[in-house]
């Protein structure tokens, strides 16, 4: 445990270093759902109708927030191999005695703490300022998906840190997937609303099977034995990810 928590510590170092750019990591959720929430809850109202049920953008877009938080925080955190690797560190730290996987696993956990944050505080605004009902017995849960979530994204794209040398092209392969999985998923429309050839690709989106597990969590929308289904299948995408991310970073050493 001592060289996971070490990983830990010198992620926690990094932030200190930039206070600024710790706040505007927890800030950011929360000007997405004030700005494009507010926004498109004064467009839609509650035209959204799921199970039979009317439901404000705002309560429906919370979900939505989250899961884009916790890609975002892979997308830094894997963004930092490549500082690593450009000075050399990232070489140094497969000399230490810890293994491939612990490595990865105090950078998860790092980031873990930092989107628990970010939920707390965007929670908090939601329920506030926004007026969306939470369900607050789901709160231990909601910050359980939502680390899961980041560890999901991240060890994802560790495979495609590890792949690519060039920051450029990294930025390139990283956004227009970003871009592709965002519009292709649940986070800013319900899947059942949009044409059949969308529909299809997104239920096979990872993005969707979590923001319909967030949507769950929160607001309580979604068929239960949907939701148990996708949850698996994101455990899954885990699991391989990481397994494929340890045999990555072997293999790049």
């Amino acid at each position: 445990m001592k060289p996971v928590l070490a990983v830990m510590y010198r992620e926690y170092l990094i932030r200190r270093t930039s206070l600024m750019w710790m706040f505007f990591d927890v800030i950011v959720p929360l000007l997405y759902l004030l700005l494009f929430g507010v926004a498109f809850d004064r467009a839609f109202g509650t035209s959204f109708i799921i199970d039979g049920m009317p439901v404000r953008y705002n309560d429906f877009f919370l979900a939505g927030v989250l899961a884009m938080t916790c890609f975002g925080n892979a997308v830094n955190q894997t963004y930092g191999f490549f500082v690593d690797r450009d000075n050399g560190i990232f070489f140094e730290h497969l000399t230490y005695p810890l293994t491939r996987g612990q490595l990865l696993f105090g950078k998860i956990l790092f980031q873990g703490i930092m989107t628990i944050a970010q939920t707390i505080t965007t929670l908090t605004a939601a329920e506030l300022i926004l007026e969306v009902h939470i369900q607050i017995v789901m709160i231990p849960l909601i910050f359980l998906a939502v680390v899961i979530g980041t560890a999901g994204w991240f060890f994802s794209l560790s495979n495609v840190a590890f792949l690519i040398r060039r920051n450029d092209t990294f930025n390139l392969v990283i956004n227009a997937s970003y871009f592709i999985l965002m519009f292709m998923s649940s986070l800013f429309y319900p899947i059942d609303q949009v044409p059949v050839w969308l529909r299809v690709p997104s239920l096979a989106n990872p993005l969707t099977w979590h923001a319909n597990i967030l949507r769950y969590l929160t607001i309580g929308t979604g068929s239960s034995m949907e939701i148990a289904l996708q949850s698996l299948l994101f455990l899954g995408f885990l699991f391989i990810s990481f397994k494929i991310a340890v045999h990555t970073i072997q293999r790049s050493a």
